[in-house]
């Protein structure tokens, strides 16, 4: 009975250390406070070309829209080759390949200790998404949930596809919805999600930091609207070799995590998440 105990209170304690572990990613956030983004929602550019793409972004902003950074699905401004645009988030889908990837999240930070975020960019390959199992909307619903949440500044809260769901997009799967093992539906961000960002642009929000005039790109976060930035104009992001040097696997010993440092002074960061 004692080692029953032991091994349930080691469990719960186990539960309880991943659902309060931090999974920020890196110190990387967008220099907006809620105000501003309230004022003025963070852009993502609706480049997808189906309607169940279509849905997916649009659920997922509602979702993250519970968070402390408010964003705004508008007209993508991007190509064929997904360019990031200065300001915003582009979120493109395409035939990208048999190249072994589900989605793909990228930002582009300014280089040095601010970690502010000037643009992002969000692929889906459809290469994969067409068929078995993919082709569904929980699955497309997650990947998207995901790759959006990666460039407001947020990592994984879990990296492994065999374990039970935490209840969160930002925790990897095969069961999207939960329905395959009766277990919680991923398709959406949790509270430890939406308690993450709070914290990530806590200082962003303080007194503070809120009274100043100064807020970089807040009021003027539509300033890059249509207009492409050069930073990442010739970054082809389907190609694995532009994401450059992987610095984490995942628990499948999948590289998920590359930086690049580009001429610009800013730093280029990718997620992977692979097909599994």
């Amino acid at each position: 009975m004692k080692k029953i105990f032991l091994i349930s209170l080691l469990a719960l304690l186990l539960v309880a250390g991943t659902a309060g572990a931090s999974h920020s990613w890196g110190k990387y956030h967008w220099d907006i406070s809620t105000d501003d983004s309230i004022a003025s929602p963070l852009e993502l550019g609706d480049n997808l070309t189906s309607l169940a793409w279509d849905n997916s972004l649009a659920g997922g902003s509602s979702d993250w829209n519970l968070s402390v950074l408010r964003n705004q699905v508008v007209a993508g401004a991007s190509n064929a080759n997904c360019d990031p645009t200065s300001g915003r988030v582009e979120v493109c889908n395409g035939e990208y390949g048999n190249n072994g990837w589900l989605g793909v999240a990228s930002i582009w930070v300014k280089r040095g200790r601010s970690g502010h975020i000037v643009q992002g960019v969000v692929m889906v390959n459809d290469t994969y998404f067409n068929t078995s199992p993919y082709d569904t909307q929980a699955w497309r619903n997650l990947v998207m949930c995901q790759e959006v949440g990666h460039t407001f500044g947020l990592g994984h809260q879990d990296e492994d596809f065999s374990n039970a769901n935490l209840g969160t997009c930002m925790d990897y799967t095969n069961d999207p919805d939960g329905t395959l093992f009766g277990q919680l539906d991923n398709q959406h961000p949790n509270q430890h999600d939406l308690d993450m960002m709070t914290e990530i642009y806590a200082h962003l929000n303080s007194t503070d930091s809120g009274s100043g005039p100064g807020k970089g790109n807040g009021k003027g976060n539509g300033g890059g609207k249509g207009k492409p930035s050069l930073a990442g104009a010739n970054i082809d992001l389907n190609d694995p070799s532009s994401w450059g040097q992987a610095i984490k696997q995942d628990a499948q010993g999948n590289n998920s995590l590359f930086q690049r440092d580009l001429e610009n002074g800013q730093v280029l960061i990718t997620h992977v998440i692979w097909a599994n």
